[in-house]
């Protein structure tokens, strides 16, 4: 189907409209259901009666104020990661090549707190840099007359392990208050969320998206052949540094307001390709399939009696089978 408008022309499948309208209902049912979970349960009647302004002060002092920022801002991270894990995957035509797996996840956590430790704030500032100085470093040490896949996570997982020892270090020159904080943001958690987090994630994503939706064009052709897709018009050196400079934004955002969430940007884009087929990147479908595991985990965090576990916790344990489904794929198609 085409949709045509005065200044655009959009191309879609009938069954991406219906995944993406799938999605889009899993993840309003699971907003619910974070809205009515917790250590104060809500039913749907009290849940509908805060949000439309009947409810008492408690009651909406817990919702409106603890509640939904959470929800909003591990909506606003699983959207960032999802995208900007589709785009890697896309671009360098690896499901494996996922920015939490090749360490730009830990470059931006370590860029975050080498800006805490030595500024106390500016964590986003901190973590673009850091996911840039990595993205630029493992590309360099990757290259070999070409950006090799293998050889760029292979580097990557690396760079990964030697920027999380770099982490335990910075991690010694905090306080011990903040050192206990920053190490549950290190794991990924979105407790203590507050309207400046839910701010600055969606103005961040309501800025890159629109690039990233007019990026979906060049990612449908350069996960071909370097020969076809120059053959197509793409010139492909500028192209991926723009993908990469995307993505690498995409996850510093992410990473500054719930931490380096293990395997979220993995596993988004593998499930949103999976449900659309067709062989697109899916990157807006990635990212709501994104939005509905960190969610699915900050509930389940939230659920937990006792200890409040960080969200990280749970996105691993969602992750580590589609890392291993993965593996037995790559392995079967000879591809390792």
């Amino acid at each position: 189907m085409i949709l045509r408008l005065p200044f655009l022309s959009l191309h879609f499948s009938q069954r991406a409209a219906s995944v993406g309208s799938g999605l889009f209902l899993a993840l309003l049912i699971a907003f619910v259901a974070s809205v009515q979970l917790g250590a104060f349960p809500l039913s749907l009647q009290q849940t509908w009666s805060t949000f439309s302004g009947n409810s008492e002060g408690v009651q909406r002092m817990i919702v409106i104020e603890h509640r939904l920022p959470r929800i909003l801002t591990a909506i606003g991270a699983g959207a960032a990661f999802g995208m900007a894990g589709s785009m890697f995957q896309t671009m360098l035509r690896n499901p494996l090549a996922s920015p939490d797996v090749i360490g730009f996840n830990a470059g931006a956590s370590c860029g975050a707190l080498l800006a805490m430790a030595l500024t106390g704030d500016f964590v986003l500032p901190g973590a673009m840099t850091g996911g840039i100085i990595t993205a630029i470093a493992v590309s360099a040490l990757a290259w070999n007359n070409g950006l090799h896949p293998y050889r760029l996570i292979l580097i990557g997982i690396g760079a990964s392990l030697t920027l999380m020892a770099c982490a335990d270090v910075l991690m010694t020159k905090l306080d011990a208050l903040t050192a206990a904080e920053m190490a549950k943001w290190l794991v990924g958690t979105l407790n203590t969320r507050d309207w400046d987090d839910v701010f600055l994630v969606w103005t961040g994503l309501a800025l890159l998206t629109p690039l990233v939706i007019w990026l979906q064009f060049p990612l449908s052709r350069i996960c071909m052949a370097d020969d076809i897709a120059t053959g197509l018009g793409l010139t492909l050196s500028p192209m991926r540094m723009l993908i990469t400079a995307t993505a690498v934004a995409l996850v510093a955002l992410a990473v500054s307001v719930a931490g380096p969430l293990p395997f979220v940007a993995f596993v988004s884009g593998p499930i949103a390709r999976r449900l659309v087929r067709g062989g697109s990147p899916a990157v807006l479908h990635s990212a709501v399939v994104g939005a509905i595991v960190t969610l699915l985990a900050d509930i389940a965090a939230r659920s937990v009696p006792i200890a409040q576990l960080p969200a990280g916790v749970f996105t691993a344990i969602i992750g580590a089978p589609v890392l291993m489904w993965l593996l037995l794929v790559q392995f079967r198609k000879g591809t390792l």
